[in-house]
């Protein structure tokens, strides 16, 4: 599948930036890098830090056949960081290198990103990739798996190893 026709969605979680309290700066930086790359940025949505308004965008994304869904924040250790819960429950295949990838990326610029719980998910032809909430962490992730993203699509739809 070609860059240009990717469909993106970003869901910032955060319920300070849902409430006008903070700037989503993640989500921003996430459609500038998304755009840059040639992907089509279709949603851009912020949501607060509960489970089931998480789960509520994700299902509509869904429906919507987006491509890839980021999502950037809930994934800590917080009592709110329920992310990787929500994005679970959707369902779909476990796609553990990604996550575990974005982790040994993090580690090499900030020891604490191992205590990251992001996870990844293909559900039907979506790819749902959790993001660290913070700027950095949000851009360098997206960059650490933004190489294999074109070949992960084409086998999605279908196509063969090269």
């Amino acid at each position: 599948m070609e860059k240009g026709k990717i469909k993106v969605a970003i869901l910032t979680v955060s319920t300070s930036c849902f409430k006008g309290e903070r700037k989503d700066r993640s989500g921003e930086v996430l459609m500038r890098q998304c755009k840059k790359a040639g992907f089509v940025v279709a949603k851009k949505d912020i949501v607060s830090d509960r489970k089931s308004e998480i789960k509520k965008f994700l299902k509509g994304y869904l429906r919507e056949r987006i491509n890839l869904v980021l999502t950037t924040g809930g994934t800590g250790l917080g009592p709110f960081d329920v992310t990787p819960e929500a994005t679970l429950e959707i369902g779909g295949r476990n796609v553990p290198g990604i996550s575990e990838f974005i982790r040994i990326k993090g580690v090499e610029k900030t020891k604490t990103s191992i205590l990251s719980r992001g996870v990844c998910v293909l559900k039907g032809k979506t790819l749902i990739i959790n993001l660290p909430g913070s700027t950095s962490g949000a851009r360098d992730s997206f960059k650490a798996v933004l190489p294999v993203l074109e070949h992960a699509f084409h086998i999605i739809k279908g196509g063969g190893h090269d």
